[in-house]
């Protein structure tokens, strides 16, 4: 039997974004699933796959468009198989002490597609993240990195667990 095809994609800026789709690619990868990552922005065909991750930077409080397009362009084949969303965005430990609801456009998102799950990670802000905004942040002491690589690992287990039970 061959080992259920996972495709995870991502809408990221800046590489944070990206980082926790390599992440949970790496962990699917290890629960012996044949899983993929590749930009959101490239993902034109999802039929190939038994089940899909797709997450987005948060900016402002939307997904980045790479993520809404390529939810937007994928909606119908989206619809008829296992779907878990994902965001990453706050640039501080509150997705560490709470679970973080979809921000409203990433709501709707997962009521239109049929999601099983919605996950907010810690973003990342720091000397390397490009963009004006971020060396601002970061010369006044709001950067870091708060990716948490168990959280991510422990829900891309859970996505396998599913995946796994599902025929």
């Amino acid at each position: 039997m061959n080992a259920k095809r996972v495709l995870v994609a991502y809408g990221s800026k800046a590489g944070a974004t990206a980082g926790i789709a390599e992440e949970i690619g790496r962990t699917l990868r290890d629960d012996g699933f044949d899983a993929v990552v590749l930009p959101a922005d490239t993902v034109t065909d999802v039929s190939g796959y038994d089940g899909v991750v797709l997450g987005g930077a948060l900016y402002a409080g939307h997904w980045t468009g790479k993520a809404r397009r390529c939810a937007r362009r994928n909606a119908e084949q989206l619809r008829h198989r296992p779907l878990w969303l994902f965001s990453s965005g706050p640039v501080d430990s509150s997705a560490e002490q709470h679970d973080i609801p979809p921000v409203r456009g990433v709501a709707r998102r997962m009521k239109n597609l049929g999601a099983r799950e919605h996950m907010t990670f810690g973003g990342a802000v720091t000397a390397e993240t490009s963009g004006s905004i971020a060396r601002a942040m970061v010369r006044r002491g709001k950067g870091g990195d708060f990716r948490n690589p168990e959280r991510i690992r422990a829900w891309a287990h859970h996505i396998g667990t599913e995946l796994g039970a599902t025929h």
